[in-house]
């Protein structure tokens, strides 16, 4: 049994509460299966034996290199590959193999190194076998320490190069054994090849791992009875740092580290993942403000333009008006009494000259005002669609709901139905006959009265002529005859600036009911415009303020796991005993 010190339990248990807080993080976010096992099985691993594991290609090496730490030919050795499965070398009293599953063997043998450390045996990583190097792959991320066995006479292959550039990627603590230094013909040519790949380890690495050259078949000829080979396999130095990596401190060390490594690893990437998708949705956040900000300018044109296309039909009801006032001043007035006394033709007059074809032109500016509705929210909808159709692509498959619908539904006879016939039940609120018919009435009214004064004035003339006796007084009745048929002059002129202030009263009313209905409707159908316009990018917005939420939590949960993950791998590397 493992006895940690207070130091080392606390280390420890805040190590698998951070591991935990990742793997939590991590299935919130959606990561891959294999990464959640890996981490699985890291957070599993510290409370295991110490792990070595053997990697390299097949021939490398690996078996005999084990044969020989062990100091017994455990494993089969050969040319061809041996290992087509995961080995895993443990303590037992007595030798026995147990198939944990199609790719994992256990091997048990009463070897007391195995009391300290678990051995795993991998299969080769060439890709030849590609099955092997998928299962060997795999495996190392649970190590403690890998021990990267390569041949002599054929020193880091192009697949062991690339095998090397994986176990980089994990963190690992890693020791490169150049086994089969016996190949070689003298110590110069084993210092060549270290150079070879002290180089190139560098160059792939980053760091300069320790090498150690060996010849593991004379070492396990020298532990079988020829202790003689022992100097010349060279195998003490590594067997001595091996040893020293299974120091109980150091030991724990490494145990805790590696756990680490990998959590920092996978957290690294994760982190990397979420900000590249953040800077994708903050692409995505600006085209959803600019296309804000696009449909209020498009809403504040709209309204200017409205405005302009009103003023049009208002004009055609101010020609109205002024015809009227025209029609008045020539109708309205002495000269015309045989006119005003035929009352169908004041009547028809004031149709066709004043009233005329007004109805028919404000239909046909409405009419205008539909389609240029219809043409303006069309273009609007294609340039909305076509600035945000090149976001599409990038979140294909995890939009839910149509990404954009691209179908432009406008209903022109809704339209029709809702601001034209609005617009036309005001303007035939103003009855044209019934107008036409009081004007008429109102001029036959003015000469009805006009003439009853002049009949007045010319009775009390007479009378005035008759009672008086000398010639002043028939002048002077006279005068005052002619006095007051004047006066009867200005009843036509009272009614024809009587007509023009109901004429003008009249139309006012009907600009401001007919501007009122437009406006209204106008800006109805304007909000449904542009809410048809949000709806059909809703699952876009909807997914980019989802995703966006979504990813920032987690960028923050990495984050602070990052910063604790540092802290805690400082922490360890000072643990002492």
């Amino acid at each position: 049994m493992r006895i940690l010190n207070q130091n080392q339990e606390d280390l420890l248990s805040l190590e698998r509460n951070l591991l935990n807080d990742l793997q939590m993080a991590l299935v919130s976010f959606g990561a891959s299966k294999s990464d959640l096992d890996t981490l699985n099985q890291s957070i599993r691993q510290v409370d295991d034996l110490f792990l070595l594991v053997i990697v390299g290609e097949f021939n490398a090496g690996k078996s005999s290199f084990i044969n020989a730490l062990l100091g017994e030919r455990l494993l089969k050795e050969g040319v061809t590959p041996t290992t087509t499965q995961i080995n895993i070398i443990r303590y037992s009293d007595e030798n026995q193999e147990t198939l944990k599953d199609k790719n994992i063997l256990v091997i048990g043998a009463p070897i007391p190194v195995l009391h300290e450390i678990s051995i795993v045996d991998t299969p080769g990583t060439n890709a030849v076998i590609r099955k092997h190097e998928e299962i060997t792959s795999q495996f190392v991320p649970r190590s403690d320490l890998v021990l990267f066995v390569t041949s002599a006479d054929r020193p880091l292959s192009e697949s062991e190069r690339a095998f090397l550039q994986q176990i980089r990627d994990w963190g690992k603590k890693l020791v490169i054994v150049l086994n089969k230094i016996d190949l070689l013909q003298n110590d110069d040519e084993v210092e060549q090849v270290k150079d070879f790949i002290k180089d190139n380890s560098f160059a792939l690495l980053g760091i300069q791992p320790e090498i150690f050259s060996v010849s593991s078949r004379l070492a396990l000829q020298a532990k079988q009875g020829n202790p003689h080979l022992w100097h010349a396999s060279h195998f003490e130095e590594l067997e001595q740092h091996i040893k020293s990596s299974l120091d109980e401190t150091e030991r724990v060390r490494l145990k805790l580290l590696n756990p680490v490594g990998v959590g920092l690893n996978l957290n690294q990437r994760y982190y990397d993942i979420v900000q590249s998708r953040l800077n994708l949705l903050n692409d995505d956040w600006e085209v959803i403000s600019s296309v804000e900000r696009q449909l209020n300018l498009y809403k504040d044109d709209m309204v200017h333009d409205f405005d302009y296309r009103i003023s049009d039909i208002e004009n055609i009801l101010f020609e109205m008006e002024q015809r009227g006032q025209n029609f008045f001043e020539e109708y309205l007035r002495i000269a015309r009494i045989p006119d005003l006394l035929k009352k169908d033709r004041i009547q028809n007059a004031f149709k066709l000259e004043v009233i005329a074809d007004v109805p028919q032109q404000i239909e046909t500016k409405i009419q205008e005002l539909i389609d240029w509705m219809v043409d303006r929210d069309f273009r609007q909808w294609q340039a909305v669609l076509e600035h945000l159709e090149k976001r599409k692509n990038a979140h294909e498959g995890k939009i839910i709901g149509d990404s954009f619908n691209t179908t432009f539904q406008y209903n022109r006879e809704h339209l029709i139905e809702s601001v034209a016939n609005r617009a036309k039940r005001v303007v035939d609120g103003y009855d044209r006959h019934l107008e036409s018919e009081s004007i008429a009435e109102g001029a036959q009214n003015a000469v009805a009265a006009a003439a009853a004064i002049e009949v007045g004035a010319v009775g009390l003339g007479t009378l005035i002529a008759v009672l008086a006796s000398s010639v002043a007084a028939d002048v002077t009745g006279i005068l005052v005859a002619s006095a007051v048929a004047v006066l009867g002059l200005f009843v036509i002129p009272a009614k024809r600036r009587k007509a023009n202030q109901d004429l003008t009263e009249k139309l006012k009313n009907l600009r401001e009911q007919l501007v009122k209905t437009l406006s209204t409707q106008f800006n109805h159908e304007l909000d449904r415009s542009l809410e048809r316009i949000n709806t059909a990018i809703s699952p876009y917005t909807r997914f980019v303020r989802s995703e966006r939420d979504s990813l920032d939590q987690v960028n923050e949960e990495l984050s602070q796991l990052q910063i604790h993950l540092i802290n805690l791998e400082k922490q360890i590397k000072q643990m002492t005993s």
